[in-house]
């Protein structure tokens, strides 16, 4: 599941993966990702989130999509930098997280590594 508010982004990031094999439910907005999470809970094995997005950001959706799924993996995309979020509180240490833009290559390393890691 990718929540990112911008489309053209969103579209060329669900493209980029599902080249390479992925299935990607796309959402616009940090509610439609709680949405589209509840339609297809059990088909989700990812959460790729936009760190800062309209409606809900992406800190905010993993929050309430780990009450549900508690072992849900997350990768958090921003441009802002990793000093920057941590700073103001968005996100945790500890988080996968990685700086947009991002190469199709760093992408595609960090989803796998994030799906490969034990919960």
């Amino acid at each position: 599941l990718m929540a990112e508010d911008d489309a053209s982004v969103r579209k060329l990031t669900r493209d980029i993966l599902q080249k390479y094999g992925y299935k990607v439910i796309p959402a616009e907005d940090g509610e439609d990702a709680l949405k589209k999470f509840m339609e297809n809970r059990d088909k989700v094995h990812l959460l790729l989130l936009d760190v800062i997005m309209p409606k809900k950001n992406g800190k905010e959706v993993y929050e309430e999509i780990k009450k549900i799924k508690p072992d849900m993996k997350a990768l958090f995309l921003s441009g802002y930098t990793a000093n920057l979020i941590h700073e103001k509180g968005i996100l945790d240490e500890g988080l996968n997280f990685i700086l947009k833009p991002v190469s199709m290559n760093d992408l595609l390393r960090k989803v796998r590594e994030v799906l490969d890691k034990n919960s």
